[in-house]
């Protein structure tokens, strides 16, 4: 008895087997859902780091062994919330999750090993020969590297001859791809088809429309791309991609989004004499410029699906969309889905652009629109110049009007035609606009199209204002102008749009229009 005893003792003394390391790094099949960044408003997307987020649904075949793993799904995004991360498919829970943050590169190595003896290597550029040396980082990688050498506190890159670091091995924790790491068990030996679920950061969305106002005058062609902006290092090939429209409720009070790890960069003092710069002081080497994100072009026989190539598209060239595959519209709720039907590639760094709305002969009006916030009334002089009206092509969002569909928020470049050739004549940003909604695209100013306020005499109870709107055009046009005071009087209608008095007036052709009116001043209260 005492002998099983002791034996019993001792097996429980005896630590658990190690865990074993089941590396994943092949993608069977991903799914990339995309949302906008909730912060950006009708802004383009940030080129460097994208504000939005993405849904990535991973499926990987694994095989696993009997006991317990850690598996390790190499190629995940980088801008990866692991909390957000669910494993499905093994045969028992998952014990643990770990985000192998750290990727290998220079900078991470640097950081790896600070307060750590690295060698370091420095050749005569004269003899030819190498001297080998020890050396402890005490700083890097941000702005340079520190190191103390047996020569005293120097910095790597500004001895004046060719130098490099070497390193006793790679940490554990250092990654060549973003990895997630989970820890299961399993009974026995066996192949399991998982899926791996997570949201990351990194990424966004937005549409581009493309207005082109036909020979008519009075209808345009509206086109649009949903253009796929993935800020991350990672790619996702023949990815089935959509994108949600709308705001979809998200807690804040998260950390703030990190872009992709620092490159090292060495500074050092000029290697030169102080005649070389009579001046005390030295410029700093100018920051490096991150590296543009490039267009993927992805074309093949069967479909167009990106029209594009590394240099910047003009606006020209927008106009006459080649238009092949169209992204689908589904209902998501209270929100819209925009399915791409086909496996499309989001590759790392790079911004796609796929099309996604097509719609001919949708009828316009033209609406040359005054603020009035633009003058100053107060001053004593001659009256103001005028200035030029803004011109906007204003449609309801209806199909007996050529629309009738959603139209998620997004840039517009307007393209009238001259000569047979189609020129931009303004850019502007949309709203998300819903069925049956207004919507108006931005044109420009006409300098044809122009309007003057001037200030009269007021009174404690009055102050009067005259406009005056001239149309050096061949044809009527509508004039606006929107008066967000209140009003005593007015020698022509107002009528009430978006919370404001209108003026609306047809301006006739190479004629003029006015207007008198009073704003209505706080009288003193006498206390």
């Amino acid at each position: 008895m005492r002998h099983t005893a002791f034996l019993v003792a001792l097996l429980a003394a005896v630590p658990a087997a190690a865990q074993t390391i089941v590396e994943s790094d092949r993608v069977d099949a991903v799914s990339v859902t995309l949302y906008r960044d909730p912060g950006r408003g009708e802004g383009a997307a940030d080129p460097s780091w994208p504000g939005g987020y993405a849904l990535i649904t991973e499926t990987r075949t694994i095989s696993l062994p009997a006991g317990r793993s850690v598996i390790r799904f190499e190629g995940v995004s980088e801008g990866m919330l692991p909390e957000s991360a669910i494993v499905t498919g093994l045969p028992k829970r998952v014990n643990e999750k770990n985000r192998d943050a750290r990727l290998l590169s220079p900078a991470g190595l640097v950081d790896a090993y600070l307060k750590r003896r690295v060698t370091i290597r420095r050749t005569d550029r004269a003899t030819g020969k190498v001297m080998v040396g020890e050396a402890v980082i005490q700083a890097g990688p941000g702005g340079g590297v520190v190191l103390t050498t047996a020569d005293g506190v120097e910095a790597l890159g500004c001895s004046g001859l060719p130098e490099s670091l070497s390193y006793p091995g790679v940490p554990e924790d250092l990654s060549a791809k973003p990895t997630l790491s989970v820890v299961t068990d399993s009974v026995a030996p066996a192949t399991a088809t998982v899926q791996l679920s997570y949201l990351a950061q990194g990424f966004d969305w937005a549409a581009n429309y493309v207005a082109q106002v036909d020979d008519d005058g009075k209808t345009l062609s509206l086109f649009a791309w949903m253009t796929i902006a993935n800020g991350g290092s990672q790619g996702f090939a023949d990815a089935r991609t959509q994108a949600v429209a709308g705001a979809p409720n998200r807690e804040s009070g998260k950390a703030p989004p990190k872009g992709p790890e620092p490159e090292l960069h060495l500074r050092c003092w000029p290697m030169d004499i102080t005649s070389t710069h009579p001046r005390w002081g030295i410029a700093a080497p100018p920051e490096p410029v991150p590296a543009p994100m490039t267009v993927v072009d992805s074309m093949s026989a069967q479909d167009i699906v990106v029209t594009g190539s590394l240099r910047r598209r003009s606006s020209a060239e927008m106009a006459t969309p080649v238009t092949v595959m169209m992204a689908e519209q589904e209902e998501l709720g209270d929100l819209k889905l925009y399915r791409i039907p086909e496996p499309v590639t989001v590759a790392a760094m790079s911004r796609k652009q796929v099309a996604m709305i097509d719609r001919k002969k949708v009828r316009f009006v033209r609406i040359y629109a005054g603020e009035f916030e633009e003058f100053d009334y107060d001053r004593d002089d001659d009256a103001p110049e005028s200035i030029p009206a803004a011109l906007a092509l204003r449609a309801e969002n209806r199909e007996a009007n050529g629309l009738g569909l959603p139209l998620p928020a997004g840039g517009v470049a307007v393209f009238e035609q001259a000569g047979g050739t189609p020129l931009l004549v303004g850019e502007s940003n949309l709203a998300d606009r819903a069925i049956g909604e207004e919507v108006e695209f931005g044109a420009g100013a006409s300098p044809d199209v122009r309007y003057q306020i001037v200030a009269r005499p007021f009174s404690e109870r009055r102050k009067p204002f005259r406009v005056r709107v001239t149309n050096a055009r061949a044809t009527p046009e509508q004039f606006e102008l929107a008066i967000p005071y209140k009003i005593a009087s007015a020698s022509d209608k107002l009528i009430d749009r978006k919370g404001r008095k209108v003026w609306r007036v047809s301006v006739p052709a190479n004629g003029e229009a006015t207007l008198d009116f009073a704003l209505k001043l706080e009288t003193p209260r006498d206390d």
